[in-house]
């Protein structure tokens, strides 16, 4: 199973978050020069992370990203399902569908084995992946 760039940047930019909450509160692009984004990527997904409840944005002086509570709770897992959404791992019915989709057996494999993927992080929080030794090297980063 591979994950989109974007859910990968957008668990890294959760992590950073998790680490300075409370202490200031960074901007999209700080967060994407800390985490080696390129900022109109990181943007994309602070605004989707937005729309999800996971972080909060706040403009003008004081302002910048923080991590919701939803966004410190919740399950990795389904915050990934969430940035992923649904699909099947293979696209069976695609502009040439697959001879074998009346038949086939590795399409149920596949999603069964998906699943699995998911539930290994449903139980994981991000204060589980910031954790030592993560947390303290996420606050060691600089901009590049």
């Amino acid at each position: 199973m591979r994950l989109t760039k974007s859910t990968d940047i957008a668990l890294r930019i959760v992590m950073r978050l998790a680490v300075v909450d409370g202490r200031s509160n960074p901007t999209t692009r700080e967060v994407a020069d800390v985490m080696g984004v390129q900022y109109t990527h990181a943007a994309k997904v602070v605004s989707q992370l937005q729309h999800l409840g996971v972080v909060e944005a706040k403009r003008g002086r004081g302002g910048g990203l923080a991590l919701t509570a939803t966004g410190r709770a919740g399950s990795i897992g389904h915050l990934v399902r969430q940035l992923e959404g649904v699909g099947d791992v293979v696209d069976c019915e695609g502009d040439v569908p697959c001879p074998l989709s009346s038949a086939c057996r590795l399409r149920r494999a596949l999603r069964q084995a998906q699943e699995a993927f998911y539930a290994s992080l449903d139980p994981l929080r991000v204060d589980d992946l910031v954790a030592d030794p993560t947390g303290p090297v996420l606050l060691t980063l600089q901009p590049r």
